[in-house]
């Protein structure tokens, strides 16, 4: 029997968030395109009494160790779906910023599912382990998936998409965290304000941009740059005023595009090369905007469960 399994699994940026209207349920429609990162984090998943989470990493004491952490969900879910005991400890190594806009929480929700499942050997489907995805979080099956793909619905429903090319990214970390459920209410709050509306039967349906998806399918840094769009963005920087400054900087480094990273606060630079990203990233870590830089590139698979050291059978 395998004594532990570890999966690790990537952050994302969002290149383009479309969102809709909100809805009577409260939700909105989006048109999210996601592209998976190569900054990660591992969840250890371990035989136990009961159910338990530790976390280490620079963010660790951010993160949440009760029922409330997605991998704990996750772990749970499955369990209750195989009616079985859910006794394991989960261990995330945690690179991935917290409360960043980069899905962290979610990758650790994926991840944990894919190790609890080999794990327990519950032989769990794609399309079973992508449905209890959806039930714990909008942006928790594209964790799963990776590489890059368009979100409907809330965000969940995945169509993947042709990448051409690799595109580098500098990634600012702001310090403190954005509630996503309030970037959306001061979305919702400026499109009022507007006098445009805020329902789904005032704002037009989410509809992905066909020149974004070009330049994905193309590789094509500088067309993809000119397409980005992020309609958090505005809502962000009107919690966080201060995410102006971090933007500027970038752009005044030579990015070829700056966005807030889904609902914020790290902030997103497409740039053209790893020469490139290294002198953002040195512009960035100098302005004092920031609390962390971090340089990457993406697309990159998502979650996979790692070669096990000293696995006995």
């Amino acid at each position: 029997m395998t004594s532990s399994v570890t999966v690790r699994v990537p952050a994302k940026v969002n290149v383009q968030l479309a969102v809709g209207g909100v809805r009577p349920d409260g939700f909105h429609d989006l048109a999210n395109v996601f592209l998976a990162v190569g900054l990660y984090d591992e969840v250890t998943v371990t035989p136990a009494d009961a159910l338990r989470v530790t976390c280490s990493g620079p963010d660790a004491a951010q993160v949440p160790l009760d029922t409330s952490n997605l991998a704990a969900r996750a772990a749970l879910a499955l369990a209750a779906r195989h009616g079985r005991d859910a006794g394991v400890h989960i261990h995330i190594d945690k690179d991935i910023p917290v409360a960043g806009g980069m899905a962290g929480g979610s990758a650790d929700g994926a991840g944990a599912l894919l190790a609890c499942d080999t794990l327990w050997g519950t032989g769990a489907t794609r399309e079973e382990l992508l449905d209890i995805c959806a039930e714990l979080g909008s942006d928790v099956p594209f964790s799963l998936v990776g590489g890059a793909a368009l979100g409907r619905g809330r965000g969940e429903i995945l169509t993947p998409l042709t990448v051409g090319g690799t595109f580098h990214w500098v990634f600012a970390v702001a310090d403190g965290g954005l509630s996503t459920p309030a970037v959306y209410a001061e979305c919702d709050r400026l499109r009022a304000a507007s006098g445009t509306g805020a329902t789904s039967a005032d704002v037009p349906d989410p509809e992905p941009s066909p020149a974004l998806l070009d330049a994905l399918r193309t590789g094509d840094a500088d067309a993809l740059a000119a397409a980005v769009t992020n309609d958090l963005q505005m809502a962000a920087v009107s919690l966080r005023p201060s995410l102006t400054a971090t933007l500027d900087a970038g752009t005044g480094a030579g990015a070829l595009a700056a966005m807030v990273s889904g609902s914020g606060p790290t902030t997103a630079f497409l740039v053209e090369d790893e020469a490139a990203a290294r002198k953002v990233a040195a512009a960035l870590q100098a302005s004092g905007t920031c609390r962390a830089v971090r340089v990457t590139a993406g697309p990159v698979p998502g979650a996979v469960t790692l070669p096990a050291e000293g696995a006995t059978t």
